[in-house]
C-alpha cells in the first residue's frame, strides 16, 4: 500500500513538473527551428505562399506543413459542396505548395473528386487515405479506393483507428500492402495517450493521424517527448475543432444542414464549445485571426510534420496554404496558450498519470 502511495506521488509529480518543463522546453527550441526543407523532387513549381515542407517521420518524404483536408470536399461532414469549387480549390492548394492530401472511402465523393482532379499530376501529390472497417477487408477495400481515384498507389494508407492487440491481422495486411507496393507507407489514426505509446513501442507503423488543437493539447502534448525520440511522422487533424476555432461561430450558432456533422450537436453543446475556444482569442494579438492562430498552433513544435485543413473552397484554400504557413506564434503567446489550457484543465491528467507510473514501475 503505501509503495503504491510512493510511486503515485513520483507519478503525479513527473506527470505535472516534467510535462510542463518539456512543453516549455519544446516551445524554446522550437521557436528557430522552422527552417525551410528542400520539397520533394516531384513538386517542380515554387511555393509563393512561402509554403515550407517537413520530413515525415523516417520516410524520406517531405510533405506541405499543411495538407489539404478531402473530407468536407466529400459533402457528408460540412455541408453540400459544389464539385467544381472542390476541383478549383485543390488546383489552388497546388498553386500555393500543397503537396499532401488526406482522404477516406467515408467521406463521401471526396476519393472521386480526387480520381478526377489527380489525372496527369498524381506526380504533383502525396495521397493518403484510411480504411474504416468496410466488410470486405483492408486489401479488398483498398484496391477498391485505388481503381475510384484512377491510381496504382497511394502515398500512405493508414487504419482509421489503432487495433487492440499488436497482433492484430490487421497490422500483417498493412505489411502486405506495404510489400506490394499499393502503399508506400503504413500507419494508423488515434485517439488517446495510451495509443500513443503503443503504436510507437511496437514500431508498426510509419506515420499517426492524431487531434492537436489549443482546445485538446493531449495526447499529442503528452507523448512529446517519446515522438520526438521515435521520429515518427505526425499528421495533425482537428486543428480548429470542427470550425469553433475560428472564432466566426456564436453560442447561439445553427447547423441546419443534416449533412453537417454539427447538425446533431445540442445548443448546449454548441455554447460550451463556443465558450471554450473564446477563451483563445489572444492569438489574434500575433497573426490577425483567431483561426491562423489555432491553424498554425501545432506548427509550432517541429515533432508535427503537417496540420491537415479541411478545405471546401478557393477562399478556403488561399487562407489555408496562402496564410497559415507563414504565421508563427511569438513565445509569449505559446506560454500565454499552455497557461490558458492548464487553466481549463484540458490536459488528460488521468492518462498522463498511467504513463508516469509506467515509466516509474519499468
Amino acid at each position: 500500500m503505501n509503495r503504491r502511495l510512493v510511486i503515485g506521488g513520483l507519478a503525479a509529480g513527473a506527470a505535472t513538473i516534467g510535462t510542463a518543463g518539456l512543453i516549455k522546453s519544446a516551445v524554446n527550441a522550437n521557436m528557430n527551428a522552422w527552417t525551410q526543407a528542400r520539397p520533394e523532387s516531384a513538386i517542380s513549381h515554387g511555393a509563393p505562399s512561402g509554403m515550407r515542407y517537413r520530413s515525415l517521420g523516417k520516410t524520406g518524404i517531405n510533405v506541405s506543413e499543411v495538407a489539404f483536408g478531402a473530407w468536407g470536399i466529400g459533402g457528408k461532414a460540412y455541408g453540400q459542396v459544389e464539385r467544381k469549387e472542390s476541383l478549383n480549390a485543390l488546383a489552388r492548394a497546388e498553386e500555393l505548395g500543397c503537396n499532401f492530401v488526406d482522404t477516406a472511402s467515408v467521406y463521401g465523393d471526396s476519393e472521386a473528386i480526387l480520381g478526377e482532379f489527380l489525372r496527369g499530376r498524381r506526380h504533383k501529390w502525396l495521397v493518403s487515405t484510411k480504411y474504416s472497417g468496410q466488410e470486405a477487408g483492408l486489401e479488398s477495400t483498398l484496391e477498391s479506393q485505388l481503381r475510384t481515384m484512377n491510381l496504382d498507389s497511394v502515398d500512405l494508407y493508414m487504419i482509421h483507428w489503432v487495433p487492440s492487440e499488436s497482433n492484430d491481422p490487421l497490422y500483417e495486411a498493412l505489411h502486405r500492402i506495404k510489400e506490394a507496393g499499393k502503399a508506400r507507407f503504413v500507419g494508423v489514426s488515434l485517439y488517446a495517450i495510451d495509443e500513443i505509446r503503443r503504436v510507437l513501442v511496437e514500431g508498426r507503423v510509419d506515420a499517426f493521424m492524431v487531434a492537436f488543437s489549443l482546445l485538446d493539447p493531449d495526447p499529442f502534448l503528452a507523448k512529446l517527448k517519446v515522438i520526438r525520440e521515435k521520429e515518427v511522422g505526425v499528421l495533425v487533424r482537428s486543428s480548429l475543432k470542427e470550425g469553433f476555432l475560428t472564432g466566426k461561430y456564436s453560442r447561439d450558432a445553427k447547423f441546419p444542414d443534416p449533412r453537417d456533422q454539427r447538425h446533431k450537436w445540442s445548443p448546449e453543446q454548441i455554447a460550451a464549445t463556443v465558450d471554450a475556444a473564446e477563451q483563445f482569442r489572444f492569438v489574434e494579438e500575433d497573426v490577425g485571426s483567431m483561426l491562423v492562430g489555432a491553424a498554425c498552433y501545432p506548427l509550432c513544435f517541429s515533432e508535427t510534420s503537417t496540420v491537415i485543413l479541411g478545405t471546401k473552397s478557393v477562399r478556403h484554400a488561399d487562407t489555408n496554404f496562402g496564410v497559415v504557413p507563414s504565421a508563427r506564434l511569438s513565445p509569449r503567446t505559446l506560454e500565454r496558450i499552455q497557461s490558458t489550457q492548464r487553466r481549463m484543465n484540458l490536459y488528460d491528467r488521468k492518462g498522463r498519470l498511467l504513463d508516469a507510473i509506467r515509466g516509474v514501475i519499468s
